[in-house]
């Protein structure tokens, strides 16, 4: 299946929140599946972030683009049925301070620091236009945007190093009154310079380079837990603060 077929049914089901048959459309390779996202946030409009994550401090990163519909502010409300898998992870969000333009370059952790401006705590809410979606493949996951469905931010705070160390960072997730998790440590990328140099490289070589004022979101720092339709989701960052939601 080409790009533009494959995006064409995920943004369908982005509208109408009816799961599609993924064994069409899984794509043969990272840089396929990345067409594919690429076709997506075409139709859904802009560009207004990013997220990357590695599932170990030796794995290549993966990465997607976040459309601005989907990047909303603490407090917000998601409801309907394009809400269906409600995951919820508390993640360390960096918001980019000036241009990237880097050609083949490789920046330096010194560099990077001085290239985002701000920090800040976030959740996102991981969904799915997967049918049997513990079932698909890993690459059809990341066509789907790597299974993104919202990103919402919590108030930014000037960026300190070592409040984005992710082998320190202090996260707790909340729905209700009940405590769900609290992790010290807890984002398997582990380094979140690695995370960013090679987010970066990545987007110079895609074309599409970091620009000032998107938001990189950085991976779990929880895990993965699952809310049910009415819960009130709180997720905190030691150092960053807090930021909730509501379904």
């Amino acid at each position: 299946m080409k790009p533009i077929e494959a995006a064409t049914l995920l943004v369908a089901a982005r509208t109408n929140g009816v799961a599609i048959d993924w064994t069409g459309m899984v794509p043969a390779t990272r840089d396929d599946a990345y067409a594919i996202q690429d076709a997506t946030v075409l139709a859904l409009g802009p560009v207004a972030g990013w997220k990357v994550g590695a599932r170990s401090e030796a794995a290549e990163p993966i990465c997607a683009p976040l459309p601005a519909s989907g990047l909303l502010a603490s407090g917000a409300r998601l409801l309907g049925p394009t809400w269906a898998l409600r995951g919820i992870e508390v993640e360390v969000a960096l918001r980019v301070g000036r241009d990237l333009d880097i050609g083949q370059d490789v920046l330096t952790p010194a560099e990077l620091v001085s290239a985002f401006d701000a920090a800040m705590p976030a959740i996102e809410v991981v969904e799915t236009r997967l049918d049997r979606w513990k079932e698909s493949p890993a690459l059809a996951q990341l066509a789907d945007l790597q299974s993104h469905g919202a990103l919402v931010l919590g108030a930014p705070s000037r960026l300190e190093v070592s409040m984005v160390d992710l082998l320190e960072v202090e996260a707790q997730l909340r729905m209700g009154a009940a405590p769900v998790t609290s992790t010290k440590g807890g984002n398997p990328g582990r380094d979140i310079w690695r995370l960013l140099g090679w987010l970066a490289c990545h987007c110079a070589r895609r074309r599409r380079p970091l620009r000032a004022g998107q938001v990189v979101t950085t991976g779990s720092c929880t895990g993965m837990a699952f809310a049910n339709q009415g819960d009130e989701v709180q997720g905190s960052i030691t150092g960053l603060g807090q930021v909730h939601l509501g379904f």
